[in-house]
This record gives C-alpha cells, sequence and structure tokens, in this order.
C-alpha cells in the first residue's frame, strides 16, 4: 500500500468517525429508542460496513510493515487458525433455511467474543517499540465500535424480535501473549487481524441478509 492510499484511508476513517461517531445511540436498556428501528437497522449496517473495512486496512498496513516477504509467502501457503466462534451455513438451502433470530444471535455473538479478543490485540501491541499510532488508533476506535454495534443489536433484537437478549456461548480462547517481542508475537497478532476482518465481514453480511428478508427485497440467494 502506498503512502499515498495510507493517508487517504486515515482521512477515510476520521471522516467517517467524526460521521457515525454517534450513530447507535439507543442503549439496549433504556424503555424508548429515538430512531425508528429501520433507521437503527440501517445504522448498524453502516457500522458494520465501516468496522469491515478499518479492519482491513489495519491488517494490510500491519503486514506491510511488520510482515517480512519471505514469511508472508509462507504464511499464504498455510491457513490461519482462527477460532470457530459459530457454525456457519455451509450451501444456499442452509441459508435459506436459518432464521432472523439465528443471523441476529450470529452478529451478536460475533460482536462480543470480538470485543473481548481486540482487548487481547491492544495489550499485545502496546508492547512494541515501532507500531503506528494509526494501527493503535484504529484497533482503539474498532473496540469502542463493536461495543456501540452491541448496544444497537440489543435494541434491535428487543424490538424487532420481542426478546431481551439473546443466549450467547462464545469464549474467549486467546492464548497467552509470548514474551519477550518475538516473530511468534508478530504472526499471532497477525493472524489475530487476519481472523477479525473475516468475522467482520460475516457481521456485515448477516445483517445486509436479515434487512433484506425485513424488505422482501433478497435476489441474491
Amino acid at each position: 500500500m502506498s503512502k499515498t492510499k495510507v493517508l487517504q484511508g486515515w482521512l477515510l476513517f476520521c471522516s467517517m468517525h467524526g460521521v457515525l461517531g454517534s450513530v447507535l445511540d439507543c442503549e439496549a436498556g433504556e424503555g424508548y429508542c429515538s430512531i425508528s428501528t429501520e433507521k437503527l437497522l440501517d445504522r448498524a449496517i453502516q457500522h458494520a460496513e465501516l468496522i469491515y473495512r478499518i479492519s482491513e486496512e489495519t491488517r494490510t498496513q500491519f503486514e506491510e510493515m511488520f510482515i517480512p516477504l519471505d514469511l508472508l509467502t509462507q504464511q499464504g501457503h498455510r491457513p490461519f487458525m482462527c477460532t470457530a466462534v459459530l457454525p456457519m451455513p455451509t450451501s444456499k438451502s442452509e441459508v435459506q433455511r436459518i432464521s432472523d433470530k439465528w443471523l441476529l444471535n450470529s452478529v451478536l455473538i460475533l460482536v462480543q467474543f470480538w470485543i473481548n479478543q481486540l482487548v487481547d490485540l491492544q495489550d499485545s501491541l502496546d508492547q512494541y517499540d515501532n507500531v503506528p499510532g494509526t494501527i493503535l488508533n484504529k484497533t482503539k476506535w474498532l473496540s469502542s465500535k463493536l461495543v456501540s454495534l452491541e448496544q444497537g443489536l440489543l435494541t434491535i433484537i428487543r424490538k424487532m424480535l420481542n426478546e431481551d437478549s439473546l443466549p450467547l456461548d462464545a469464549k474467549n480462547t486467546a492464548a497467552p501473549l509470548p514474551s519477550p517481542y518475538t516473530m511468534e508475537q508478530v504472526l499471532k497478532d497477525y493472524s489475530m487481524l487476519s481472523c477479525f476482518r473475516k468475522d467482520a465481514h460475516k457481521m456485515e453480511t448477516f445483517l445486509k441478509l436479515f434487512k433484506c428478508r425485513q424488505t422482501n427485497s433478497c435476489s441474491f440467494y
């Protein structure tokens, strides 16, 4: 990624941060929400889209700064060992059979799982001597936006599914951080960023699928 693209991405991040800083302002515990559930769902989707975009930028920037080309080539031939947070549909027919409750439940599980995981990632990055401030700021921003998305999801669940909450079965399974600072730790952090990027894309996809079902406008499955 060129310096120009990094700068453009950072400026976009800052501008969108200002626009969406309070995008999900309906607390799950409140008795009412100042905006409609339809609008809240639209904002949750925007939130998820931006989380995915920033996660992709952060992973790319980390890769270019910390991962040697030879290790990157080796890593490219070895799949990341991402934690299986929840079972995923593997066919079009399975997607058609899953319920709206499953979709929202799955997004909430992913969000709450990664809230914990990103705390571990931030603790690890704080050990680096030369990590750019942009990476640190983006990971902290991602953590705060996941918390905001969690609040919005709980409100959507309560208002659209008539449920106070959904049962979660995600567990924090992060391994202890290696010490001192080693390439093993760098690769672990890179793998975590890669896995988070994949799950952020799932959050976005599931929310969009839920919305198209609500509006009877699904044309892609």
